[in-house]
């Protein structure tokens, strides 16, 4: 369960990091942010299609061993493909939406253990709980995006995906320590007792022997 729970921290930390390199670009860069993405994911799509028709052409000598869905697949990925590459704009209005529903995802996490934390009158509750709402605010804002999709108004989407980083950052660590904490008393407790059960032991041993 440790483990896990490091892991899970580890990866938000992570992908906090990620976030905000991809705000920053997008307040600083935003034409050229937009136009990689497109780029890689149109190529992507691409790549997956031509791989679909590739399939289409080796799978045996006669229709019977043929797909029919591998070439209609891979026509209909290459298109959408290159229409993603020619109109990077419209990726401009995707990436709010997607953005947004991880980070609500991320914060409902973090409000649940917000409530752990509260259980355990672990005071840090509060810090995580008020990071928690301010993050899925960030979210529903980016989800349903109330700007435009224009170019220029993805540095204000870059701000709010940074705070949010900031945010997410600021609580996993937090809560990291707060699990360190728990852990080394929990060995700490575990240590006590066996010394308490050791001390009984011999004690009863000498019992014993003076009988």
């Amino acid at each position: 369960m440790e483990r896990l729970m490091k892991q899970f921290l580890r990866s938000s930390i992570i992908t906090s990091i990620i976030l905000m390199v991809l705000g920053i670009l997008l307040v600083f860069q935003s034409e050229t942010t937009i136009m990689t993405i497109s780029y890689v994911i149109g190529g992507i799509l691409v790549a997956v299609g031509a791989l679909a028709l590739i399939r289409y052409v080796r799978n045996g000598q006669g229709p019977e061993y043929r797909n029919e869905l591998d070439i209609i697949y891979g026509i209909v990925t290459i298109i959408f493909g290159m229409i993603i590459i020619k109109n990077y704009q419209a990726i401009a209005s995707i990436i709010p939406i997607v953005i947004g529903i991880g980070i609500i995802i991320s914060s409902a996490g973090k409000l649940n253990y917000a409530f752990q934390l509260k259980a355990t009158q672990n005071p840090i509750w509060k810090t995580t709980m008020v990071i928690s709402i301010i993050s899925t605010i960030c979210g529903v804002i980016l989800l349903f995006n109330p700007f435009t999709a224009a170019l220029g108004i993805m540095k204000i989407i870059g701000v709010f995906i940074i705070i949010y980083a900031i945010l997410d950052i600021t609580s996993t660590i937090a809560i990291k320590s707060s699990v360190t904490k728990i852990h080394k008393a929990m060995e700490e407790t575990i240590t006590d007792a066996e010394i308490i059960k050791e001390d009984t032991s011999k004690k009863k041993r000498k019992h014993k022997k003076a009988k």
